[in-house]
């Protein structure tokens, strides 16, 4: 081909891509403002397709399939939308109409119901947009705060929290919160419900005040409380129980009860057990007995305690633990054994008294009848006592008495008993002791006794000291057989010129009769015959001037010894018991004090008493109570111008009788007093419910007040003791300044005794106002 038809070919495509490339160009200019034009349509319609605005389809294929793909995005975004929204307006209707607070929100209110925002007294549109926490009451604040923002970070936090609202009360609002993470309006919220708990919050409070209340009880209470669980470790205990068992209850919790403490006997120191296991085992109450001890685990406390442990019972009758109240009875326990002591042994000397004194007698009888055994029984009577007392008083003459206790002790063997049977007479029981062995501790005791000298401020007294000696053995009688003929035997050692032993025999009972007792009946058989008794009378006055009633004096029985003196009481009362004279002389008595009452010579303040003292023959005798109705009827006296002195002794020889007889009289008007009283309390639980009125004081206890400590802590026992029942206190044989001291300061309500007026023989007149006036 040549150059020239190259060229004018090449000239050609140079056309053709021109125009090609100017078609191009042409075209993609359409293009652009077709795309330009649907941009812009797209845009507007965007703005309006929640309305339904459309785009308008191109002719052209390429567009207007671009322009249908549009329009179906709308479609679907207005579809989406309308479901967006229905779902909202579902939303909104749904929490009008609960009564929780619920609020959807990120840090401030993005929806709230009526109920929210009535907290604040606004509508629920104007809460949107305020900061949630302003609702929430200042206190709770940063709480709610940190948990929101930690929510919203996609932290950890409790669904449920518990926080006061505002509410326009000062109190606020108690509520119980639950949150969740949502999404809400295209973004993360937090939606929270928030229930009305302050009925709750209020039964908790409530609930908390009585626990606190609760708790504070338990620990002011004197009782030790312990509670532990189903398997009996110890979760509480109070105060009281702390010191019992001498640990705290931080150290107790999870221990048993027997790790802490140990249980034992207070008699024979055997162990208890535990109260919790045995609670739990029984799976009922169990209380640990009357005499059980608290051991501390090192052993270095103990404490006498009553202890009981109920089992706490839960839903079903089942056992959810234990509650075991301990009670320290220390003091009461204490208090016991001193009634218990006195009971069975004398004040004045230590020795057991003739009660117990006579209890081991009958145990020895006991032992003899089985087994055959050979005890001795010695029955001693003092010698020249009378002229001790006579000559230096009841003070000197009870100084001597408790050296010759201690004498006689020293002269028998460990294994002896000795006690003080009244007034100068003494008994000792020599336990399996050959007769020639009694006999020789007997004419130690004389000897001992003879070489003993009694001092007394300038004066020099020697006595001496008559035994009488009895066989126990199979053979023997009753105790009373045994008493008798030991007191024969010594009467017949004081007719052989005192200071001897003498062995009983059988014709030793008929002997002393004959001498002694058969005079003495005699005697008093020829008193009440001939009215020779006398009358004495000895004021009793009140401590307080404020004491309207109570007695005024007592009356005592004497009677002439043939030689113009007065005989000792106790002189002829024993045999007159011995005789079964009592009823008879005490008949005597009534008629007697009742005359004298009624005649004036006996002459009684308003709503005071004359006390008479009645034996336990006479209240044993069942024609004695319609004897004093019919004697108070023909005298005119006043039932309540009368009360009846009693012994314990006397009431209980004859319980039965004596009942009925106090009863009745104390019906009517006539007061009661338990004469004596200290003198035996073993059994006065059983007098209790007899309606007596006053106590009084064995005078062995009114004696050295201010410097014997057993007589002062057994008078306080006795009035604590008399002030529980409601018995007024009469303290007898009152003789010195420091003990009437002593007694009014303590709040004894009666006081008689030579202090006060020695007892003066009916008619003679009394000095004993002026004196006390005077004390």
């Amino acid at each position: 081909m040549s150059a020239f038809t190259v060229i004018i070919v090449l000239a050609a495509v140079a056309l053709l891509a021109a125009g090609i490339s100017a078609y191009l160009w042409t075209s993609r200019r359409r293009i652009a403002a077709r795309i330009t034009r649907l941009n812009e349509e797209t845009l507007e319609a965007s703005r309006d397709a929640s309305v339904g605005r459309r785009l308008t389809v191109p002719n052209d294929p390429e567009s207007a399939q671009l322009a249908h793909t549009v329009n179906r995005l709308f479609d679907a975004l207005a579809e989406r939308e309308e479901k967006l929204q229905g779902r909202d307006r579902l939303f909104q209707d749904f929490t009008r109409t609960l009564p929780e607070i619920v609020i959807i929100h990120d840090e401030r209110i993005l929806l709230a119901n009526a109920s929210a925002a009535s907290l604040v007294g606004l509508e629920p549109a104007q809460l949107t947009g305020r900061e949630v926490a302003d609702l929430v009451k200042p206190a709770y604040r940063a709480l709610f705060r940190k948990t929101v923002d930690k929510r919203l970070a996609g932290e950890e936090v409790p669904r449920r929290i518990e926080m006061q609202l505002i509410n326009g009360n000062q109190t606020g609002l108690w509520v119980e919160a639950q949150s969740s993470n949502i999404e809400f309006q295209g973004r993360p919220a937090i939606l929270t419900v928030a229930r009305d708990i302050s009925h709750r919050k209020s039964i908790e409070v409530s609930l908390s005040r009585s626990k606190r209340q609760a708790q504070y009880t338990l620990e002011s209470i004197s009782e030790g409380v312990i509670t532990t669980d189903n398997e009996g470790r110890i979760d509480y205990m109070n105060q009281a129980a702390e010191t019992l068992i001498g640990t705290n209850r931080e150290d107790a919790a999870g221990h048993r009860a027997g790790e802490l403490f140990t249980l034992v006997d207070d008699a024979d120191r055997r162990t208890l057990g535990d109260p919790v296991e045995r609670c739990l085992a029984m799976r009922r109450r169990v209380n640990m007995g009357r005499r059980a001890v608290m051991v501390s685990s090192d052993g270095e406390q103990e404490h006498s305690v009553e202890i009981t442990a109920s089992p706490v019972r839960g839903p079903g009758n089942s056992i959810s633990g234990v509650v075991v109240v301990i009670h320290d009875v220390g003091e009461l326990r204490g208090l016991t054994r001193k009634m218990s002591y006195q009971a069975t042994h004398d004040p004045l000397t230590g020795l057991i008294n003739r009660r117990e004194f006579e209890r081991r007698l009958d145990e020895a009888m006991d032992a003899a009848h089985a087994e055959e055994a050979v005890h001795m029984l010695f029955y001693m009577d003092l010698d020249r006592f009378k002229a001790v007392n006579d000559s230096c008083g009841h003070l000197a003459g009870d100084n001597m008495l408790r050296e010759v206790a201690t004498i006689i002790k020293e002269q028998v063997r460990e294994s002896d008993f000795v006690g003080r049977l009244g007034g100068d007479e003494f008994g000792a029981l020599l336990i399996g002791c050959p007769i020639e062995k009694a006999r020789q501790i007997a004419s130690d005791i004389c000897n001992a006794i003879a070489d003993y000298r009694f001092v007394w401020k300038d004066k020099i007294f020697n006595i001496g000291i008559s035994i009488g000696l009895v066989e126990i053995s199979h053979a023997s009688g009753t105790i009373q057989d045994l008493m008798s003929a030991a007191d024969s035997a010594c009467y017949m050692a004081k007719q052989q010129g005192r200071g001897q032993v003498h062995v009983y025999s059988a014709r030793d009972e008929a002997v002393a009769r004959e001498r002694g007792d058969i005079q003495w009946l005699r005697h008093l058989q020829a008193a009440l015959h001939e009215d020779s008794f006398e009358l004495a009378v000895q004021p009793i006055i009140a401590m307080n001037s404020k004491v309207e009633a109570g007695p005024a004096v007592e009356v005592l029985i004497r009677l002439d010894d043939g030689r113009g003196r007065s005989t000792n009481t106790a002189e002829f009362l024993r045999p007159a018991e011995r005789y079964q004279m009592m009823p008879q002389i005490d008949r005597w008595v009534i008629n007697a004090a009742l005359a004298a009452i009624a005649s004036g010579e006996i002459r009684l303040p308003a709503q005071r008493s004359c006390a008479i003292n009645l034996s336990a023959q006479t209240l044993g005798d069942e024609a004695f109570l319609g004897f004093v109705v019919d004697a108070l009827d023909r005298s005119g006296v006043a039932p309540s111008s009368i009360c009846f002195e009693v012994t314990e002794a006397a009431i209980l020889s004859n319980v039965q009788h004596a009942q009925r007889f106090i009863e009745v009289l104390h019906g009517i008007g006539c007061e009661f007093s338990l004469d004596d009283f200290g003198s035996g309390l073993g059994s006065f639980s059983s007098l209790k419910h007899l309606p007596v009125d006053y106590l009084k004081i064995d005078g062995t206890y009114t004696r050295n007040l201010q410097t014997d400590l057993v007589n002062q802590e057994m008078v306080a026992a006795m009035i604590k003791l008399a002030r529980t029942m409601e018995f007024r206190i009469v303290a007898e044989q009152v003789e010195h300044q420091e003990d009437f001291d002593w007694l009014r300061d303590i709040g004894v309500d009666f006081v008689q005794g030579y202090f006060i007026e020695r007892p003066m023989p009916l008619g003679t007149g009394s000095t004993g106002t002026h004196r006390v006036l005077n004390a």
